[in-house]
C-alpha cells in the first residue's frame, strides 16, 4: 500500500479559456504536489496530454503565446467542419513525438463524444495526438474523427470536466479544474460567439451533477475572456494561477487528512 494517497487532476474544456490550465499548473509545481493522474476534455485534454507526454509548463505557455492561427487551421469546404484539422494533427503528432497513451510517463485519459450515439468515449489508449485531436474537435468547427468505428468530436457535450475518469484511473484525491463559467449577457458578435455561447449553456446543464465528486475544485475567473480568444495567454494564465494559488490551503488540508487515513497512528 502506498504511504500517501494518489492524486489525479482532471481538467475541464473551455477552448481558450482552457489556457488558464498552464497557470494551475504552474502553482501545483511551484508547491510540490505531486499529479499521479490526469484525465482532460477538449482544452484540457490538449494540455493535460502534452504535460503527461512530459512537456514544461513554461515551454507550453511560450508555445501558446507564439502561436499563430494559420499554423493550425486547414479551412475546408464545410461538410461537417469548417476545419479539416490535418495541420493541428500534424503539430500534435510532431509535439507528442507520436507517443501511445499507454508509454507515457503518467497515465493519462482524454475524453471525446461518439457523436452519432451521444456518449463519451474515454481514450486512454493509442496515438497520443489523435485521442487528443478527437477531445477538441469543437461541432461544427473541426471535421469529427473516426477512432474504432466511433465518430468522435470534443468530451465537453458530454463531459466538462472528467472528474469520474479520473477518479476510475485510480485517484484517491481529485483537483478539478472548471475554465468554463457562464456569464450572462455576453456578447455575441459573430457565429463563433453564437456557437461558444450555446455549448456553455449546454454544459452548464449538465455540468452540477457531474462535478460533485471532486475533493477540491479550482475555478478560475476566465468567464469574461471569449472562447474564442486564444491571444489572451498571459492574463488566462495569470488567472489560473492565483485561482491555484487561493485552493492551495484547501489542497493541503485536504491531502493531510487523507493521508492520516492511509498512515494511521
Amino acid at each position: 500500500m502506498s504511504d500517501r494517497p494518489k492524486i489525479g487532476l482532471a481538467l475541464g474544456a473551455g477552448s481558450a479559456r482552457g489556457i488558464a490550465h498552464l497557470g494551475v499548473l504552474r502553482v501545483l509545481e511551484k508547491y510540490k504536489i505531486p499529479i499521479d493522474y490526469i484525465a482532460g476534455t477538449s482544452m484540457g485534454a490538449l494540455i493535460g496530454g502534452l504535460y503527461s507526454f512530459g512537456l514544461d509548463v513554461e515551454f507550453m505557455i511560450k508555445f501558446a503565446s507564439e502561436l499563430q492561427s494559420r499554423s493550425w487551421i486547414d479551412l475546408t469546404v464545410p461538410r461537417q467542419g469548417f476545419v479539416r484539422g490535418d495541420k493541428i494533427q500534424s503539430m500534435l503528432q510532431l509535439l507528442t513525438k507520436n507517443q501511445r497513451i499507454e508509454d507515457l510517463p503518467r497515465p493519462f485519459a482524454a475524453v471525446a463524444t461518439d457523436i452519432e450515439r451521444g456518449e463519451p468515449v474515454v481514450l486512454s489508449k493509442g496515438a497520443l495526438a489523435t485521442a487528443i485531436r478527437a477531445s477538441i474537435s469543437i461541432p461544427v468547427v473541426f471535421k469529427p474523427i473516426s477512432i474504432d468505428d466511433k465518430l468522435l468530436v470534443d468530451g465537453g457535450i458530454v463531459d466538462r470536466v472528467p472528474v469520474s475518469v479520473v477518479r476510475q484511473m485510480g485517484a484517491d484525491v481529485i483537483i478539478a479544474v472548471d475554465v468554463n463559467k457562464f456569464v450572462a449577457h455576453q456578447p455575441v458578435r459573430n457565429m463563433f460567439d453564437v456557437m461558444f455561447q450555446t455549448i456553455d449553456i449546454m454544459e452548464r446543464k449538465i455540468m452540477n451533477t457531474t462535478i460533485l465528486d471532486t475533493d477540491i475544485l479550482i475555478r478560475p475567473q476566465v468567464g469574461h475572456i471569449s472562447p474564442a480568444h486564444f491571444h489572451r495567454v498571459d492574463e488566462l494564465v495569470a488567472e489560473g494561477e492565483q485561482a491555484a494559488v487561493d485552493t492551495i490551503s484547501t489542497i493541503g488540508y485536504v491531502l493531510k487528512k487523507k493521508r492520516s487515513e492511509f498512515n494511521p497512528q
